[in-house]
């Protein structure tokens, strides 16, 4: 499922300006975390929380996705789909102002490796003009930043994690219209919107969140299941190819593996939050 995001990002993007596409994505994603959260009884939530999910809420999904739909709009797809993929990098470097914790060799290979990837991958690139969009990558990188802070700070509550959720996109969502309607103005819900707000809101921001976080609880080993998300980018690679008119580098594919395999070398620990 998250191996069709890229695709539906560029293409929602063709139809929709960054604001409608995040306003509808967030709306029906909003009701997924509703209705989890109110079948399982996950709806409350501690006072001590409530100023966190504001924060959150500010970061996942208004931030993070509005920075990440604008990258998508100024690169081809199967750039910024692999840089996003970095976060869990971002994560490790982060983590040490943030957590206290230290990066070993192993980790720091990782992260090298990894940037290398980045690296030949926006080299090889054809692009118009002969370069690559300097600010699309820029919004890409600084997207991992900011799911990589979102997932950090969500280690300093111990509410359920769709609890957490609906309460971020309770917050956002208000937001979200807000910019929207001064933006670009609502989008016509009319069947191309209703469309991509299932493709967005349920695929990448709702269901399979919630599918993720079900896999991780129910596995014997968390580890393992960790490492099955890096299938993703080689299976959106082949459906941009084939669904996407991109001009795809014949060093996409090596500089994916470089990047992924910087990835699960620099992996110390377990992750229990989506790409």
């Amino acid at each position: 499922m998250w191996s069709t995001v890229a695709t539906g990002f560029k293409l929602g993007l063709s139809v929709f300006a960054v604001e409608q596409l995040l306003f509808l994505g967030t709306g029906v994603s909003w009701l997924i975390f509703f209705g989890y959260a109110a079948i399982n009884g996950q709806l409350s939530l501690a006072a001590d929380d409530r100023k966190l999910v504001c924060l959150l809420g500010l970061i996942n999904p208004t931030a993070y996705y509005l920075i990440l739909f604008a990258a998508y709009d100024r690169l081809p797809a199967h750039i910024a789909q692999p840089i996003n993929y970095t976060w869990a990098i971002t994560l490790a470097l982060l983590a040490v102002p943030l957590l206290g914790q230290r990066l070993n060799k192993r980790t720091l290979a990782g992260i090298l490796i990894s940037y290398l990837g980045v690296v030949l991958l926006v080299l090889t690139t054809p692009a118009e003009g002969g370069h690559v969009d300097a600010l699309g990558i820029t919004l890409a990188l600084l997207s991992t930043v900011l799911w990589a802070s979102y997932w950090l700070l969500n280690t300093r509550s111990k509410a359920q994690p769709a609890s957490i959720m609906f309460w971020s996109f309770t917050v956002a969502l208000p937001l979200i219209s807000a910019i929207c309607w001064y933006g670009p103005g609502l989008p016509t819900l009319d069947t191309t919107a209703f469309g991509y707000a299932l493709w967005i809101g349920a695929i990448e921001m709702g269901v399979t969140f919630l599918l993720w976080q079900r896999a991780l609880r129910q596995a014997h080993s968390s580890a393992k299941i960790a490492q099955l998300i890096f299938i993703s980018p080689f299976l959106s690679l082949l459906l941009i190819y084939l669904l996407l008119d991109e001009a795809i580098s014949l060093w996409a594919l090596p500089a994916l593996i470089v990047i992924v395999f910087g990835l699960v070398i620099s992996q110390q620990e377990p992750t229990n939050s989506p790409a």
